[in-house]
């Protein structure tokens, strides 16, 4: 019983000095974060910097469609084998593959209800998938079946994400466009369409853009 009090100051130092190194000091470091302009203009203090005035904020709010891609995304466990956070330079290769134009930061997560990280990179990162030249097309066909634009990928399809019907009249305008002579492509007189849950994916994957700057991560020149 003497060594209760000292038991006791024990327990609540290694608490807090955990509560302080891990909680505290990364809301101090990334709490107080918000959007922000590309740029900073002088202030009237001297050494403050401000937001230049009238241009857009940064990172972007998550709105529409691309919103509701995101749950399909959750839901399909694409998080498994995909990260969304790009690594500085010295630290991998992935601006060097085209992942990205720059790293990614605290900042470009602070709107965000549910960060996407990531901790497997099974397939390649996809912080800024949206910014490569790729299009819908190719994201539908990619979805349905990754051997149609990516031979030999681990990726699963998701052909359950889409209708096979038969064409009555003209075309589906939103129907996927094979390669001439793909096995994967439809039986003549039938096409594949997306559901309204592949769409709103492939809308969330082209709006997945690190192409602004931030104050403490400016693209390069």
């Amino acid at each position: 019983m003497k060594n209760l009090p000292l038991l006791f100051f024990g327990i609540f130092f290694t608490l807090a000095f955990s509560f302080t190194g891990l909680i505290l000091t990364s809301h101090i470091q990334i709490g107080f974060l918000g959007q922000t302009t590309e740029r900073l203009v002088p202030g009237e203090t001297e050494g403050e910097m401000v937001m230049a005035e009238g241009e857009p904020l940064f990172p972007r709010v998550e709105t529409g469609v691309a919103k509701q891609g995101k749950q399909v995304y959750i839901e399909m466990g694409c998080i498994y084998c995909h990260s969304q956070q790009i690594r500085r330079q010295g630290f991998g290769a992935d601006i060097d593959r085209g992942w990205g134009v720059r790293q990614t930061v605290a900042r470009d997560y602070i709107l965000q209800d549910r960060v996407l990280l990531g901790t497997m990179r099974t397939g390649p990162d996809l912080a800024h998938v949206g910014g490569r030249p790729l299009t819908r097309d190719w994201h539908h066909l990619h979805l349905y079946n990754p051997q149609i634009t990516s031979p030999g990928s681990t990726m699963p399809p998701f052909a359950f994400l889409y209708e096979k019907r038969e064409i009555e009249g003209a075309p589906s305008p939103d129907a996927l466009q094979f390669p001439a002579d793909s096995e994967y492509a439809p039986d003549p007189g039938y096409e594949i369409v997306p559901s309204r849950r592949a769409e709103a994916l492939v809308q969330y994957l082209l709006s997945l853009k690190v192409d602004y700057s931030l104050p403490e991560a400016p693209i390069p020149e």
